[in-house]
């Protein structure tokens, strides 16, 4: 097994290299607002407003407005946005490059998705791998931080559907 610990630091190393992105460091593509849309409701909300929130639970008085006109529970919201989802990066990075990673992509990207609706698979595929690189963590608000675009579109009603997915496939991959 040690044979392998070089190859585990060296995809680390690429990894990191090719994404281009540490947590520290300026991201000058990651998104810069969210586009919160529950049903025929949308509200343009920055990514600074949406991390205080999920972040100190204080809500802005837009986004607080939005959440009651939409009927949903500021709580709620903030729940998806810092459930923290375990992930090996390096196996995350395998399986998101397989066939069923990419169905997985997909029907994510049905929810977490471009404004164009254009390269949904590569940019959650990058904001996933970005969230978990630094902690072997996923969470939601990491993800849209990372997010390779300036707006990130988000069907809010199915949030959770996608953060309950997203636990089920990687509590079923084997610990590396």
């Amino acid at each position: 097994m040690s044979k392998y610990l070089p190859l585990s630091k060296r995809l680390i190393l690429g990894l990191i290299t090719l994404l281009g992105v540490l947590p520290w460091g300026v991201r000058a593509d990651a998104a810069e607002s969210v586009v919160l849309k529950y049903r025929f409701l949308r509200e343009t909300v920055s990514v600074e407003e949406l991390t205080t929130f999920a972040e100190t639970g204080e809500l802005s008085t837009s986004l607080q407005a939005y959440l009651k006109m939409a009927g949903k529970e500021p709580a709620e919201l903030r729940q998806v946005l810092t459930k923290e989802v375990a992930v090996n990066p390096i196996l995350l990075h395998r399986v998101l490059n397989s066939a069923p990673g990419e169905l997985l992509l997909d029907q994510t990207s049905q929810v977490i998705h471009t404004p164009t609706n254009r390269a949904n698979r590569q940019s959650l595929r990058g904001a996933l791998m970005s969230s978990a690189l630094p902690n072997g963590k996923i969470t939601l608000i990491e993800t849209l931080q990372h997010y390779p675009t300036p707006e990130v579109h988000v069907e809010g009603n199915r949030l959770v559907e996608v953060v309950q997915r997203i636990s089920r496939v990687t509590e079923r991959l084997p610990n590396l």
